[in-house]
């Protein structure tokens, strides 16, 4: 069962915090603090900032979204999907850079939730949502394999092997199986920290030799400190950051309004699209202050909170507090975590999140729709999410377009005065102009012709265009076109357009007998 196809798991955002529900809660959280360690600090490293800016941000955007966000039950922190875009950033320009960045990503982010344009997040097809869910389930499974890597001591990584390997595929193994098994026996306690827990008492308990979090970085480290970027005001910084801040404003706010659409799936709930655009933003503006790289929803935590039972903003919020008292206090525990047990939590958000059901359907589905999935997927992968879904809704309104093109047609008939009428069905536009003039029998038709617009709709300029130049053609052999049934959003079109369309419009509101109002369209009739 897929995350999109799963049956809700909760009906309620406003659920009554009884002690079991709070319980719930803070457990989820726990969870969720635990498997944001290994994830902030390994996306740190890929942006190349010491691993403390990556905590750091996946603390205060994981606690500020968790109160003001649009959707209980997100999870957000510092992602792949930005870290990727913001490595050239620091290397060539360095991590004070980064932190201006980051601010302005945050104030446009802002911007786009004042403006309310989040809600065109609607416009995202259900193709384009499954390519999402499924090329971000195998980007997260390709970033574990980076826990099955060591240093080579020349600087490089290389694959672990013999007896290490398989200690550490053997406690994965063990961790996927608690999760996978918890549920049937019990669900009052989280799978996912169950597996965690029980691969760190097998590990100490044993003595057993694998790779642990400290092994990663150190995780240790005081409060965040107020800290104005240190960039020159200048317009040639605006250059340099502006690009930089667009391209990950937009992949933050895509990302996380599709996990909103996701979760509130899951739950059974609605999220609040520009709310949570606001949310980011000033979780990255106020990281930006505080030394952080940034960041946006995170999937596969927040699969892994709402699998484990969350339902409120109490986990996201514990998970994040937890997170900082980690780096203050607790460092050292936690720095004993086996890796393995990690990379079981995420290789089971791996198997949740993919479609697995779009594989099945690929087969059953228009072609269009079978390809849009797959190169969405792949683009995740190899690209980057906003790249991905922009293409992925491009070629799915091309798509209908097209569809929508070879669908007008018409039927002829004789009005009682001898004029030919056409009863044209489907949109007139930019793609079906085409075969709307294909439609007339130019030469043939009498001196009076009909277009019945009462199946149809003129959309847009084109279509205008296009009954001009048919009124012209008419026009060239003394003969007449009229227009009838025109809708009042056609009639708008129409007024605007001017001297632009010299033909007839019959108001035939009651849908009785045509009056002719004159020869050019007019918002107010001229006289017969």
């Amino acid at each position: 069962m897929t995350a999109r196809a799963a049956a809700p798991l909760s009906v309620a955002e406003d659920v009554k915090l009884t002690p079991s529900r709070i319980k719930t809660e803070l457990l989820a959280g726990l969870t969720v603090a635990l498997a944001l360690v290994p994830e902030a600090v390994a996306f740190a490293f890929v942006a190349g900032v010491n691993p403390l800016v990556g905590l750091y941000a996946a603390f205060f955007i994981g606690l500020i979204t968790a109160v003001f966000g649009g959707r209980p039950g997100m999870i957000s922190g510092a992602t792949g999907a930005l870290a990727v875009v913001m490595v050239s950033l620091v290397a060539t320009h360095g991590v004070e850079y980064l932190f201006a960045t980051v601010v302005l990503m945050g104030l446009i982010q802002i911007a786009v939730g004042l403006l309310k344009w989040g809600k065109f997040i609607r416009m995202v097809p259900h193709p384009v949502m499954l390519g999402f869910v499924n090329g971000l389930a195998i980007v997260i499974f390709l970033a574990q394999l980076g826990q099955f890597k060591v240093p080579d001591g020349a600087g490089g990584l290389t694959w672990i092997a013999g007896l290490d390997l398989y200690l550490m595929l053997g406690l994965v193994a063990m961790t996927m199986a608690v999760i996978w098994l918890l549920p049937k026996l019990t669900t009052a306690f989280p799978a996912p920290l169950a597996g965690i827990l029980a691969c760190s008492a097998i590990v100490l308990g044993l003595g057993l030799d694998t790779r642990s979090v400290g092994d990663l970085a150190s995780i240790a480290g005081g409060l965040p400190e107020f800290h104005i970027p240190m960039v020159p005001l200048t317009l040639e910084t605006l250059k340099i950051i502006g690009p930089y801040a667009l391209i990950l404003a937009a992949i933050g706010l895509i990302e996380s309004l599709l996990t909103l659409n996701l979760v509130a799936d899951l739950t059974g709930t609605k999220g609040g699209a520009s709310k949570e655009c606001l949310a980011q933003g000033a979780a990255n503006v106020v990281t930006g202050f505080f030394g952080g790289m940034g960041g946006c929803a995170m999937i596969g935590q927040s699969m892994i909170n709402v699998k484990s039972g969350a339902r409120t903003r109490i986990s996201g919020i514990v998970a994040a507090l937890l997170l900082l008292s980690f780096i203050l206090f607790a460092s050292p525990l936690i720095e004993r975590i086996p890796v393995a047990a990690l990379v079981g939590v995420m290789f089971m958000v791996v198997i949740g999140t993919f479609a697995w059901t779009s594989l099945k359907i690929m087969h059953r589905i228009p072609m269009t729709d079978a390809i849009v999935i797959v190169l969405v997927t792949g683009v995740t992968v190899y690209s980057d999410l906003a790249v991905a879904v922009v293409v992925g809704v491009i070629i799915s309104a091309l798509a209908y377009a097209w569809n929508a093109a070879s669908r007008i047609s018409a039927r002829t008939g004789t009005s009682k005065e001898g004029w030919k009428v056409y009863r044209l069905s489907g949109p007139l536009f930019f793609g079906s102009t085409t075969r709307f003039q294909d439609l007339f029998d130019i030469a043939n038709d009498p001196e009076d012709v009909v277009i019945d617009f009462i199946d149809s709709r003129v959309v847009d300029h084109s279509g205008l265009e296009a009954v001009d130049a048919l009124a012209s053609k008419y026009g060239a052999l003394g003969k007449r076109l009229h227009l009838r049934h025109l809708s009042p959003d056609c009639q708008k079109l129409l007024s605007k357009a001017g001297p632009l369309v010299e033909v007839s419009v019959l108001e035939d509101p009651d849908y009785e007998v045509a009056v002719d109002y004159g020869h050019k369209f007019d918002p107010a009739p001229a006289k017969s």
